[in-house]
């Protein structure tokens, strides 16, 4: 699953830079929301430890890809050939081609919500927040309890949508479900960090 390229985009100490990116998300709009604000970027890029799960973009071994573009074809009803290419891509941030494989892989197993939720996250990365949060709905309505789509959902919202209320429903569920996961701690984090920047923003589970 690709998904963790957004669930730890913005974790651990990156998330104090929530604070500061909220405040001023209103000057922000129209432009392009669906990307990560440029503080984040800048300190992802200055401090790899502190986002482990974005690794540098892997340069696409065309060779493998072909190869396994002609698995693909001999096995027209095989998602995973199809699953691999996209995670190919996506790994080279081609995400464009990520997303075709991607949507041909999920029409062969429409009730896989990794799959789903990978979908959702390249079609973040092509600035189309409304069609992930749609993916990721759909991922939610095979498993309510996905942690990973959860929290995805609610970094969608909130930096591609600037739902504040719909991002804290979504991490709130995150920590009552896997509070002692990377999940749950992240979500926690965004919590803690949407509520300095927003305090009429629901508080989260066990907030005082």
């Amino acid at each position: 699953m690709k998904a963790e390229s957004i669930v730890f985009a913005i974790a651990g100490s990156l998330f104090g830079l929530i604070v500061g990116w909220i405040l001023g998300a209103q000057q922000a709009i129209g432009t392009n929301r669906a990307t990560p604000p440029p503080a984040v970027q800048q300190a992802a890029a200055a401090n790899p430890a502190a986002n482990p799960g974005t690794p540098p973009a892997a340069p696409l071994d065309e060779g493998r890809a072909q190869a396994m573009r002609n698995v693909a074809e001999q096995n027209p009803r095989d998602a995973q050939p199809r699953v691999q290419l996209g995670n190919m891509y996506f790994d080279a941030e081609r995400y464009t081609d990520a997303i075709s494989w991607y949507e041909e892989a999920i029409k062969l197993a429409p009730s896989d919500p990794n799959l789903s939720t990978d979908l959702g996250v390249a079609y973040y990365y092509t600035n189309q927040p409304d069609k992930a949060v749609a993916q990721f709905e759909r991922s939610l309505s095979v498993d309510p309890k996905h942690s990973k789509t959860l929290l995805n959902l609610g970094i969608v919202k909130a930096f591609g949508k600037q739902d504040l209320n719909g991002a804290a429903q979504a991490w709130q569920q995150v920590v009552a479900l896997a509070p002692n996961s990377p999940e749950g701690q992240a979500a926690k984090k965004a919590l803690e960090g949407l509520q300095t920047a927003h305090p009429t923003t629901p508080p989260g589970p066990g907030s005082e």
